[in-house]
């Protein structure tokens, strides 16, 4: 289904199929379902509440773990003509205030979040709260239900376009600041539109949804692409249960960054009893080993698998694809979603991919990877000065360096501000010394260090099963994993430039 907005596409699936369960929030025994018509109905008269209690234009901050509810607020927003802005629920005190103040948020919808204690306590003046059902605080809010109830049968008069300003995402904020990216329709349903034109993907597909939804990713790949394919979400129901969460869904499309596939792969290795156990099973029958690994996921009916928002290991890639499963690695940030992406038939382990029908790219003399097309960030909130500098002349400068081989192929090659020099003058890339370190199977999350040092340094995490190793015999552990290290540094030494 195409349209050019958000609402449309929800009224057209209540409309066609008004009984169809689009939402599901997992619960230990079945799950609660919300169908397209309820969904709809919900969301127009929360959204006639909305406008006729605080007008259009206004930000509207949402901070909740990830929920049906949480699709249903953020859309009601929309439908309203307001804006979403959205919060993770880790935010400290301070930040939470940051955004708040400078979107002058007047509404803040609250559902179930870790971080209440911090935020309450920096709550603009006049803020009104209203809590998603199930969740009740100490200060005077207004209860989601009762509203509902309320307004049960009405509908906004607000018609959206699709450029209107629908949510406003904050960046992590590592270079300063949280900037707001301006978030459109436009700017989410022709990333999607690209995506599925390109790759073919099926209609009535199941998601599911475990990540932030504060962060982009997880809102366009599962909330907004859901609603053009009438599409099943089920919500994981915390941490602890992540894992039997995902085996009762098992989704058609599933996105995780590199963390989340390392974690799953060393869950894998553990339930074989080690590295050894794993690699004697797999010469014995690889296709075999690996269908069972993945329907034990819940990863067996997993048409695309997305990696991305941060630089993959190709040993990582090529180790799930031995047990059948094709990551496809992509690159889109939050001012440009869905830009270049590998598919099943054409990638390069390594490569972020080509890109995607009618985005055009370009590397700048300063190795800087630029594009330009259709459905990218307007800019950032309130911030001239560096929409001035991300968007020049037409194109959206990423911030990441990157190199295009003969084939067309895009390979990530560093962020432009990770680039340090040693005291000795040497510039270093980290990316692909981290890449190349992390092919050592124990260790996870590297980080090489060396700015205003003599030498460079890397600086990596035990995994799972190197820490259990530790735990049986501290002796072995230190000879094994020492041996292996230094296996790693060796091998890194002899193909890099020297550093020191």
């Amino acid at each position: 289904m195409q349209a050019d907005t958000l609402d449309k596409l929800l009224a057209h699936w209540a409309r066609e199929t008004p009984d169809t369960v689009w939402l599901k929030d997992l619960l230990p025994e079945g799950s609660r379902d919300i169908t397209w018509g309820e969904a709809a109905a919900t969301v127009n008269a929360m959204a006639a509440m909305l406008e006729h209690h605080f007008g259009r234009g206004q930000r509207i901050s949402l901070l909740s773990r990830n929920c049906a509810h949480w699709f249903l607020a953020d859309l009601a927003i929309i439908s309203s003509g307001n804006v979403t802005v959205s919060m993770f629920t880790t935010l400290p005190a301070s930040t939470a205030q940051y955004i708040m103040d400078f979107t002058e948020t007047r509404v803040l919808i609250v559902g179930e979040t870790t971080n209440w204690h911090a935020v309450r306590e920096v709550l603009p003046e006049g803020v009104s709260l209203i809590t998603l059902p199930g969740v009740e605080l100490e200060e005077p809010h207004l209860r989601w239900e009762s509203l509902l109830a309320e307004w049960q049968g009405k509908a906004p008069a607000y018609r959206c376009q699709p450029d209107d300003v629908i949510s406003l995402v904050f960046t992590s904020g590592t270079t300063g600041l949280p900037k707001g990216v301006i978030q459109t329709h436009r700017s989410n349903l022709v990333p999607i539109t690209r995506f599925r034109t390109a790759f073919g993907t099926r209609d009535n597909a199941r998601y599911f949804s475990y990540l932030p939804l504060s962060h982009i990713a997880e809102r366009q790949i599962v909330e907004f692409s859901s609603l053009t394919c009438c599409g099943e979400v089920s919500f994981n129901q915390s941490l602890e249960t992540l894992a039997a969460d995902l085996q009762r869904t098992r989704p058609h499309m599933f996105f995780g960054p590199p963390r989340v596939w390392e974690q799953l792969k060393q869950a894998v290795v553990a339930k074989f009893g080690g590295n050894d156990a794993l690699e004697q099973a797999l010469a014995q029958d690889a296709e075999g080993i690996g269908r069972l690994v993945l329907e034990g996921l819940g990863l067996d009916q997993v048409e695309y698998c997305l990696v991305a928002a941060a630089p993959t290991p190709p040993a990582l890639i090529e180790w799930w694809q031995r047990l059948g499963l094709i990551l496809m690695e992509g690159f889109g940030q939050t001012e440009a979603m869905g830009v270049i992406a590998s598919g099943h038939d054409s990638r390069r382990i390594g490569s972020i991919g080509k890109p995607i029908g009618e985005v055009e790219f370009r590397i700048t003399e300063e190795g800087e990877l630029a594009v330009r097309a259709d459905g990218c960030t307007p800019g950032y909130y309130n911030q001239p000065d560096k929409t001035a500098e991300l968007i020049r002349d037409g194109w959206l400068h990423t911030g990441d360096k990157a190199r295009v081989d003969e084939d067309g192929f895009v390979y990530l090659t560093g962020r432009v501000k990770d680039y340090f020099k040693t005291i000795q003058g040497k510039f270093v890339a980290p990316p692909p010394i981290e890449g190349e370190f992390a092919k050592n199977p124990h260790t996870e999350q590297h980080c090489l260090l060396g700015r205003g040092f003599s030498k460079t340094v890397m600086v990596a995490v035990l995994n799972e099963a190197a820490r259990q190793l530790a735990a049986a015999s501290r002796e072995q552990a230190e000879a094994e994993i020492a041996q292996a290290i230094h296996q790693a540094v060796q091998s890194i030494n002899e193909a890099v430039e020297k550093h020191a």
